[in-house]
């Protein structure tokens, strides 16, 4: 499939997990792909790594004009830079929430503000924001993080109305629970590891967890010229937990 042949990629937090799977994929369907990390030397060839940090200002215009000068063009951007947080609403000091919303929310602002001139002049532009079941799922300690990610859906929504008429279309991904390092080094905190994994999966419908392939797989459906009548939605990745309401096993 070369449905992104012709057009230039960014991809935050593009050096592993699901940002790599998503830049691998969008470089393997024509993109030429550019990774903005906090580790740009991890990022494998042919994508491009480039440094970013994305509660800095100064360092995502720059991180922005830097693929621009190199490839002359941003047609799509993919805001999937995040991290976790675990805890009831009482478990984290406001240093850590401030954190946390400063990468996870805030972070999507300054990287779409910065890439926003150059998306207005892609004929195929798209947006496509990394968010979580558990921006409409109730799930225990992780209050912080439900937090964060309840205010991306509600970001997505609120940009994809703002920029529709430019012709730039934003949507989201609302992965489960993805086998990703993030949520491996997770497990291996956790008091019994391998019953947290069998906990984990058995909470997804399917029965086992997402990949990170499955989520990439999901994020350039949305992000692809192909489906240029999208916009606005946000696409469940997870394993049937949103919608399904099954019996227990007999």
């Amino acid at each position: 499939m070369t449905d992104f042949t012709g057009l230039v990629a960014v991809v935050t937090g593009g050096a592993s997990g699901i940002g790599l799977a998503t830049a691998s994929l969008l470089a393997e369907r024509g993109a030429r792909v550019a990774c903005l990390d906090l580790n740009p030397e991890a990022v494998p060839e042919p994508l491009t790594g480039v440094p970013c940090d994305v509660t800095e200002d100064d360092t995502v215009r720059a991180a922005i004009d830097r693929v621009a000068t190199r490839f002359g063009r941003i047609d799509v951007l993919v805001n999937n830079a995040g991290i976790g947080a675990q805890g009831d609403v009482a478990a984290n000091p406001d240093a850590e929430w401030h954190r946390v919303l400063d990468v996870n929310v805030v972070g999507i602002a300054r990287v779409t503000r910065a890439a926003l001139p150059w998306l207005r002049q892609s004929p195929s532009a798209a947006v496509v924001n990394t968010c979580s079941i558990a921006a409409w799922a109730g799930l225990p300690q992780r209050a912080l993080y439900s937090a964060s990610k309840g205010a991306v859906y509600a970001l997505t929504l609120a940009m994809a109305a703002d920029h529709v008429r430019e012709g730039i279309r934003i949507n989201c991904v609302a992965p489960g629970t993805v086998d990703t390092p993030w949520v491996s080094r997770l497990l291996d905190s956790a008091a019994d590891p391998a019953a947290e994994r069998a906990a984990l999966r058995a909470r997804q419908p399917t029965g086992r967890l997402v990949s990170a392939a499955e989520v990439a797989n999901a994020i350039c459906y949305l992000a692809s010229p192909l489906t240029g009548s999208t916009t606005g939605t946000v696409l469940g990745v997870d394993g049937g937990m949103h919608g399904l309401r099954l019996r227990p096993p007999s």
